[in-house]
């Protein structure tokens, strides 16, 4: 059985982090890139088809965790994701 939903990729969900907290810090994609992937063209290079490690990926969804403002929230369709604090 087939359905009309198409679940979002790990990518999408970062990209759509991404954006959102761009918006609440009032800062471009290209700034949000280079804090998170210490790479300012990485996040734009995502919206066009290019890929990303997985260690990557949980390395950027592990920042913005821990970076996420307190008076914002989560965007309620993603997961957030927890870490456990490393030692």
């Amino acid at each position: 059985m087939f359905t009309d939903i198409v679940p979002m990729s790990a990518i999408d969900e970062l990209l759509r982090i991404a954006h959102r907290y761009g918006e609440i810090e009032g800062i471009p994609l290209s700034t949000v890139s280079s804090r998170v992937l210490n790479d300012g063209k990485k996040l734009r290079a995502l919206e066009t088809g290019s890929d990303i490690t997985v260690g990557r990926l949980e390395e950027a969804l592990r920042w913005f965790s821990e970076h996420w403002p307190a008076d914002a929230p989560w965007p309620a369709d993603i997961p957030r994701p927890f870490f456990e604090v490393r030692a």
